[in-house]
């Protein structure tokens, strides 16, 4: 896959953590997407790293939306943590 897809996957995968995560975030519907796309990212990376799992060049291969979604939900909530209490 490209960087192009990697970027809508990104921005998919932070609508379904954003979905599965509701609530207020700190930053807005634009921070949250740039950490839907930062988590693709981290997320692909990792499983290939880690997990051993290479990186399809398929885009609708299960495990790279998987990996993609679960790394966007890992920074999500990291996010909040670290910067949750600002907004109050």
């Amino acid at each position: 896959m490209g960087i192009v897809s990697w970027i809508i996957l990104g921005l998919v995968a932070g609508a379904i953590a954003k979905f599965l995560l509701p609530g207020k975030d700190p930053g807005g519907v634009i921070v949250t997407t740039l950490i839907g796309i930062a988590g693709s990212f981290v997320g692909g990376w990792l499983s290939s790293k880690i997990l051993d799992k290479p990186i399809s060049k398929n885009f609708f291969d299960l495990p790279t939306w998987g990996s993609a979604i679960v790394g966007a939900l890992v920074l999500l909530i990291a996010y909040r943590l670290v910067f949750g209490k600002s907004r109050d």
